[in-house]
């Protein structure tokens, strides 16, 4: 029985957080954050909508959260096109990481969660945002930051610089 428990304690502990980061905010962010302090290895899973158009392309969000997620060493991003559950069976990951603004995040993400482990037994960790973020979305800062609003204490520092750029580009 000694060795299956040294087994057990030598394993990677794995997480995914999901979402379409369209951009990263400092919220994001901050969940990304708390999660690598929990998990060996946590994924960003950027997730792919065919029916949705960025601001950012996949791969231009991809690496503005490995730039911003660099320091926590221990974060890995991907995309995905499909069911989470299948990205989690692909990588061996067991728990989903999902931040929670209000309650109405709550209804959504409960179904959500129940759906995800009734599929394939994936567990979700619920975390509640940081108050300071808990207003926080990526559309509240492009449409702020689209009518000239000053954002740049709600994103990462590369983030918004490639933000009013693409903006300017729009316009």
């Amino acid at each position: 029985m000694q060795v299956s428990r040294e087994k057990d304690c030598r394993e990677t502990r794995r997480a995914v957080c999901p979402g379409s980061f369209d951009p990263i905010t400092n919220g994001h962010l901050d969940i990304i954050q708390r999660a690598s302090r929990l998990y060996d290895v946590v994924h960003v899973a950027v997730l792919i909508n065919k029916t949705k158009q960025g601001l950012f392309t996949v791969e231009e969000r991809i690496e503005m959260i490995e730039e911003v997620s660099a320091p926590y060493g221990n974060v890995v991003v991907e995309s995905h096109h499909g069911l989470l559950v299948d990205f989690c069976r692909d990588r061996g990951i067991p728990a989903i990481v999902k931040g929670l603004r209000a309650v109405s995040d709550f209804d959504y993400e409960l179904q959500m969660a129940q759906m995800n482990h009734g599929l394939s037994g994936v567990e979700t960790l619920f975390v509640p945002t940081s108050p300071t973020w808990s207003f926080l979305s990526s559309s509240l800062v492009k449409e702020v930051a689209a009518y000239g609003g000053d954002v740049s204490h709600l994103v990462p520092e590369l983030v918004h610089s490639r933000l009013t750029a693409r903006l300017a580009e729009r316009r």
